[in-house]
């Protein structure tokens, strides 16, 4: 990677993103709480770093925007459209898995 200029490496790291962004998009089949309980992160969480980078860099972006520009959609409509009632065994593996991080 040394031979990367930062831009260069910036772009590559833009169109990972970007990547991850569409690939969370398509499968909305995926649920934020299978994500926190497999990978320890979820579409929200990616919003949030979202918008902690845009504050960092002084850029107006709000809660909002950055769940929009993760769901592609108002995060509203995402859940209505796509979030389902998470099982008793989703709900208890998450209790597990931030016993152990938290």
């Amino acid at each position: 990677m040394s031979d990367l200029t930062v831009e260069q490496r910036t772009e590559l790291e833009a169109a990972a993103f970007r990547r991850l962004i569409a690939h969370l998009r398509a499968r909305t089949d995926v649920q934020n709480i299978d994500m926190m309980n497999l990978a320890g992160f979820c579409r929200n969480c990616l919003s949030n770093w979202y918008l902690e980078a845009a504050e960092s860099a002084g850029l107006p972006v709000d809660k909002s925007a950055s769940r929009q520009a993760v769901y592609g959609m108002a995060y509203e409509d995402w859940k209505a459209k796509y979030q389902t009632e998470a099982s008793d065994a989703q709900k208890a593996a998450f209790e597990i898995a931030h016993k152990q991080h938290g």
